[in-house]
């Protein structure tokens, strides 16, 4: 995978919203992701799939709606405060 994209797997991890990488690979897997990109929304089917900064997902986890932009890919999981630099909210439910 280029640079400039990472597998939505590891970068939901990554970004903490999951605990292992083994759960949010289950997770996109399951088509539980949105992804816009370019003014394209698609669901995520694949724990291959990539994103890339600038993207959008949307995605329901322990109960709230998630809306984010990708803002960075990050190369480890990292502490929380890390974690939150490699997304922005768009919006919470």
């Amino acid at each position: 995978m280029s640079e400039d994209a990472c597998r939505i797997d590891v970068w939901l991890w990554r970004a903490r919203f999951f605990k292992t990488r083994s759960l949010a690979a289950k997770f996109a897997d399951e088509g539980r992701v949105r992804l816009t990109r370019a003014g394209q929304e698609s669901r995520i089917d694949k724990c291959s799939r990539a994103v890339r900064v600038g993207d959008r997902l949307v995605f329901a986890v322990g109960g709230r709606l998630v809306d984010v932009a990708v803002a960075a890919l990050g190369e480890r999981r990292g502490p929380p405060a890390e974690a939150r630099g490699l997304y922005s909210p768009l919006q919470e439910s």
